[in-house]
């Protein structure tokens, strides 16, 4: 996986995460012992608080940030953005039985490339998504442009760490052996959950995604680590002023 770059690499992950798509939900509460939904409620709510309007959640997946999205009064209609259609596929029912259906509507694109047009929401989110990234400053970059002047980027992410104390060893130990292992037995997957810790070992600390956040035209830029530090919630805003 290491030697695949740009499209050779995005067709790669989109054929991996139309394989695990019906067990991905699953997985997710499994390696996150069930705290990924307060994790959403957390972010959701420092996404839109104190604004109004249309919001974005970027590698939507199957829908579940879109969903909490919808829940929260500020917000008037969602759209979940994502390159595995399998995944939005299973997100529809969800929205249905969720009651949030009229709110959210889903769209199949690219991150790199939001077709959307400049200032169209309060903010974008993305939750477990921006490691898959082929190009993270450039999707950072969209994601600030199609924010509105004084709305906010929100990422939800597992961070790397590279402290030397115990549990930062056994956060690499659990992501190296163990995630693989569950993933090979309840979603018959190994090659997959393989990759997902390897992709989050070879992705950004926390201080390193708040700096490309900045350096997106991001500003007043905060994250909050959860998990022993193992996951942080990154929020930046858009200038008032539209420099982006």
């Amino acid at each position: 996986m290491a030697q695949l770059k740009g499209h050779e690499r995005a067709r790669y992950v989109t054929r991996m995460f139309a394989r695990i798509s019906r067990r991905y939900d699953l997985m997710n509460s499994v390696m996150s012992g069930g705290r990924h939904y307060a994790w959403r409620r957390t972010a959701t709510t420092m996404a839109v608080e104190g604004l109004r309007g249309r919001a974005l959640d970027v590698a939507t997946g199957t829908g579940d940030f879109a969903f909490d999205l919808a829940r929260r009064p500020e917000v008037t209609s969602v759209v979940g953005l994502d390159f595995t259609r399998e995944m939005m596929e299973l997100g529809l029912p969800k929205a249905q039985r969720q009651g949030v259906r009229q709110l959210v509507s889903f769209t199949e694109g690219d991150a790199h490339g939001l077709p959307f047009p400049d200032n169209s929401f309060i903010c974008a989110t993305v939750g477990f998504g921006i490691r898959n990234f082929i190009d993270v400053p450039r999707a950072l970059s969209e994601m600030a442009r199609v924010v509105e002047p004084g709305g906010r980027v929100v990422s939800l992410e597992i961070v790397r760490q590279d402290g030397r104390g115990p549990i930062s060893r056994l956060a690499r130990f659990h992501f190296r052996y163990i995630t693989p292992w569950i993933g090979s037995a309840l979603a018959g997957d190994r090659e997959a959950y393989t990759y997902l810790p390897q992709s989050a070992q070879g992705f950004m600390s926390a201080p390193e995604l708040a700096e490309a956040m900045e350096e997106a035209g991001l500003e007043a830029t905060t994250y909050r680590k959860l998990a022993l530090g193992a996951v942080a919630i990154h929020v930046g805003m858009k200038p008032r002023r539209n420099t982006c």
